[in-house]
């Protein structure tokens, strides 16, 4: 590999190196202003739709294109690659995972994926190019560039979407100084359907293709500060960690497939089919479970351990026989937030 590999081998050699590493899909695009993109962006802050995402209202101008300084000066290529992490026997999962949404079961994806994107980046380098991998950690517009580099579409649920694998996936890119042959958009697919926007629990689409952060589920049991709003917790109150409904939902995700080269990093972990709501409900408490011990590894890390006592409280709503717990959790923890979904729950369990 040299500086004067013809291009189109280069790209046939990266998307070779990215299955390698274990991408289910690797597309390029050109590292162009997102225009419309951009446009659409700046268009949901203005009607607040970010929620509690605030860091999405932050470098605001910096997610136009990834060509400057702040991303990477003089790139001509951004390389984005996909790892599905569904898995065909999920449904066999214990109940405490199946509460989870389905990527932050097992191992914290941030900490392999990052590797694997660097070993990426690391290829790229050796044709004499400058290179910087990104996962979760540049303020990127990356739907918009999956999009661009052709691995999929973006769907009505907001989420990008591979034709004949589905939307459960997680993107990283490398963006390069490299120029390489991009790849076609794909025209979304989505036709008539509506089954993501009417599965919601919250109504949390304003219209298709867009998201009202601060009503999805996903974002408030996981992004939300203090306390859930009210009216939100009831659907909040069916899962523990995210949520996968639109997905769960959508004709794209309906095949059965095999298990992908990364899926058993999201296994659940063993903790999963030992550990029970109460656990999670007393985290923070004296004689409760250390967060640490039990998040430690896992994306529930993000939620906080104020957060995920707060979740599993709301979770107790549904579980039989839970009022002890929650009348001791209402009383003795000491955050008024778990405190009050405590008490919301035992309301709730009365009714």
């Amino acid at each position: 590999m040299t500086k004067d590999t013809p291009v189109d081998t280069k790209a046939v050699l990266i998307k070779a190196r990215a299955r390698e590493l274990g991408f289910v899909v690797c597309g390029i695009a050109r590292a162009e202003v997102l225009d419309v993109e951009f446009a659409r962006y700046q268009q949901a802050l203005a009607e607040g739709l970010h929620g509690p995402l605030d860091y999405l209202a932050r470098n605001v101008d910096v997610r136009a294109r990834v060509d400057t300084d702040a991303i990477l000066e003089g790139a001509r290529s951004v390389i984005v690659v996909g790892a599905r992490y569904d898995r065909p026997d999920d449904g066999d999962d214990p109940p405490l995972a199946q509460k989870i949404a389905r990527y932050a079961r097992g191992h914290d994806y941030h900490g392999f994926l990052r590797k694997k994107i660097r070993k990426l980046a690391e290829f790229v380098r050796a044709f004499g190019a400058e290179a910087r991998p990104m996962s979760d950690t540049a303020p990127v517009l990356e739907r918009a560039w999956a999009a661009r580099a052709g691995i999929g579409f973006v769907g009505k649920n907001g989420l990008v979407i591979a034709p004949g694998l589905g939307s459960t996936m997680l993107l990283a890119e490398v963006v390069t100084t490299l120029e390489l042959p991009p790849d076609t958009p794909i025209e979304e697919r989505c036709g008539r359907c509506t089954l993501c926007l009417e599965a919601c629990p919250t109504g949390a689409f304003v219209r298709p293709f867009v998201l009202d952060a601060g009503k999805c589920v996903s974002t408030v049991t996981i992004e939300q500060k203090g306390a859930i709003p009210v009216h939100l917790r009831a659907a909040a109150s069916e899962v523990l960690f995210g949520c996968d409904i639109c997905q769960e939902v959508c004709p794209h995700n309906a095949k059965t497939r095999p298990e992908a080269p990364l899926g058993a990093r999201h296994r659940p972990h063993e903790r999963w089919s030992t550990l029970t709501l109460t656990d999670l409900a007393r985290i923070g408490m004296p004689a409760g479970a250390s967060f640490e011990e039990l998040a430690v590894g896992t994306p529930l890390s993000r939620a906080g351990a104020e957060g995920l006592a707060r979740n599993a409280c709301l979770a107790l709503a549904h579980v039989e026989g839970s009022e002890p717990v929650l009348a001791e959790v209402a009383e003795h923890h000491p955050s008024e937030v778990v405190r009050d979904a405590a008490r919301w729950s035992l309301y709730h369990r009365a009714r």
